[in-house]
């Protein structure tokens, strides 16, 4: 006999799902069309030759609109990548739309977090199905006043701890470059949608690589922001209260022009007049074309090896910028390993109570409840009986119950028997915090913080570049071996640093090979079960270029410099053709 609770799942997934779909035929016929000239000349401008149009009032916002929402519509049936399809209101949107506004007429895609008006945030829990925000968030508030169009929300992975997309309310999402693979996560329904082209501009959230892993998988553009550098509030999360590792919402982008047009714009609307959380720092304009640099290479994190693709990808970043006079030179930071287990622990130190509570049968436990972005509206948040989870998480879940006595013989093991100190050091210490462990936690994330303020002051760095993560995207189910291959993004979170992810090659068969490679340690060994050069082939590969604590204008403009160096290489960048066959 099926449990009650888990047919209440069933149904709520069903439902959602029958909504979304009806929500597709439900788009005026006049935007369901083929995409004609018009149409295809829109989806080829930039966000600023756009905007600059609607705001002469030689382009309609509603063809812009329409244009992106027959894009999007076709990116989903390839990649399932949407969540919320808000096409009627944005029709309305678009037409009242602020015309004098930086992103005048702009449809801009939003990760299912984000809070609008009228619609679910549920980020996969069915039990958040149904469950409408009731006022937008402060970043829509700001985005609808700059002139941009929300029009739809994107696919998550549930809990929002993974590089995947998978959840049972809105089902898996695809890699557009390989159907086989993961999009990345947690932001991974963006990464997808603007890769294919249906759309341009977007949103997602960042608290241990979340933009980035899906740049790099995706081949598109994203800075991390700082905290309080970007407006939050109102949003949902699968973690409130959680700043031991800040999570940031940041922009997402197809180009670098793009994503510095999109910065740019919300950040002169002023976001601290909007968000209190948000710093008042003007937009600073930075231009590094004409600078001699000083980049500081990360070629590994102590933890996972770079795959051959990814060391290519880094390689030729540096290659290119010694090739224009910039110094480039090899770093030995503070630990990035140290990094990865203060991180982890601060991120899990309520062993994830507040992910998933089904995983701790005690009824202290089974009771909680967390406010909904309505005030005063109670939601309980469980993971309900039979709803599946991405398996890294359950791995991850699977270990923090463990008792205590016993995880402490398996890091004597993975220590002395199997030489395993970097295994065993992240073993040892994942289990439930005090508050007086947290505490500790905090100082020693800013004890090594100041650590490494000291260490970029020290060798004078413009840059930190680094692979964005070991691996190209993972193959689906890849979590369950490559939860804790994080360590290339994750570290900036440690660090709240700015961070920047651009494509810039593809996996090759022929050049990406892996031979004669032996793991140092646990994790690697599980990570490079799933690299496989030949299956992965025509896969994007980014770099990742990380700037100080607040510095995203720079990062940017750093990022032009990258860009531009590989230019004059001619290992320019090439996006997905959104005309051609996909797999």
């Amino acid at each position: 006999m099926i449990s009650l609770p888990y047919l209440t799942h069933y149904r709520a997934c069903a439902a959602k799902q029958k909504e979304r779909e009806d929500r597709i035929k439900g788009v005026p016929d006049t935007f369901r069309t083929p995409i004609i000239q018009l149409g295809r000349e829109i989806l080829a401008q930039s966000v600023s030759q756009i905007v600059a149009q609607v705001q002469a009032g030689t382009l309609d916002p509603k063809d812009v609109l329409a244009a992106y929402t027959k894009k999007s519509i076709q990116a989903h049936a390839v990649t399932n990548c949407l969540t919320e399809v808000m096409i009627p209101e944005a029709i309305e949107w678009a037409v009242n739309c602020n015309k004098a506004g930086p992103l005048a007429g702009m449809p801009v895609s939003l990760k299912d977090t984000t809070g609008v008006a009228g619609f679910d945030a549920c980020i996969g829990y069915s039990a958040w199905v149904g469950k409408p925000i009731l006022k937008d968030s402060k970043l829509v508030q700001l985005l609808k006043d700059a002139g941009a169009v929300p029009f739809v929300k994107t696919n998550i992975p549930i809990t929002l701890l993974s590089f995947e997309s998978n959840n049972d309310v809105f089902g898996r999402c695809t890699n557009p470059h390989g159907k086989n693979y993961s999009p990345g996560g947690s932001s991974g329904g963006e990464g997808a949608l603007l890769a294919y082209g249906g759309s341009r501009i977007g949103i997602g959230t960042d608290v241990a690589g979340s933009v980035r892993c899906p740049s790099h998988y995706c081949g598109t553009y994203t800075v991390k922001a700082s905290m309080h550098r970007f407006p939050k509030t109102g949003n949902g999360t699968s973690i409130p209260g959680q700043i031991g590792v800040p999570a940031t919402y940041s922009p997402m982008t197809r180009t670098l022009e793009d994503l510095e047009t999109f910065w740019r714009a919300i950040v002169i609307m002023k976001p601290w007049t909007y968000d209190h959380s948000c710093v008042p720092i003007p937009w600073r304009e930075i231009d590094l074309s004409a600078s001699k640099l000083r980049f500081g290479v990360l070629w590994d994190d102590g933890v996972v090896t770079p795959s051959p693709a990814c060391r290519r990808a880094l390689q030729e970043v540096v290659s290119a910028l010694e090739g224009e006079g910039h110094e480039v030179v090899p770093i030995d930071p503070p630990s990035p390993y140290e990094a990865l287990k203060i991180g982890s622990q601060l991120l899990l130190a309520d062993a994830g109570q507040d992910y998933i509570l089904w995983a701790f049968p005690s009824s202290k436990y089974s009771q909680q409840f967390v406010l909904s972005s309505a005030p005063g509206k109670i939601v309980s948040r469980p993971i309900r009986t039979g709803e599946w989870n991405d398996p890294g998480m359950v791995e991850a879940f699977r270990m923090l119950r463990v008792p205590m006595f016993i995880r402490k013989f398996y890091a004597w093991y993975l220590r002395r028997i199997r030489g395993d100190e970097i295994y065993a050091g992240l073993v040892e210490t994942f289990h439930e915090k005090t508050l007086v462990q947290y505490y500790d936690l905090i100082a020693q994330r800013e004890g090594y913080r100041e650590k490494w303020f000291d260490f970029i002051k020290e060798e004078n760095l413009d840059f930190i570049l680094t692979v964005p993560n070991a691996l190209p995207a993972v193959p689906h189910d890849g979590m369950k071996e490559g939860f804790k291959s994080c360590g290339y993004t994750f570290l900036f979170n440690v660090l709240d640093y700015s961070a920047g992810v651009l494509p810039v090659t593809h996996v090759d068969r022929n050049l990406d090979n892996l031979s004669d490679f032996k793991p140092r340690n646990m994790v690697e060994a599980g990570t490079y079960r799933m690299y496989d050069a030949d299956a992965m082939h025509g896969l994007p590969v980014g770099v990742q270029v990380v700037g100080k604590r607040l510095e995203e204008e720079k990062v940017i403009a750093g990022m032009r410099v990258v860009e531009a160096a590989l230019a004059k290489k001619g290992k320019q960048y090439s996006l997905l053709d959104v005309d051609d066959p996909l797999d």
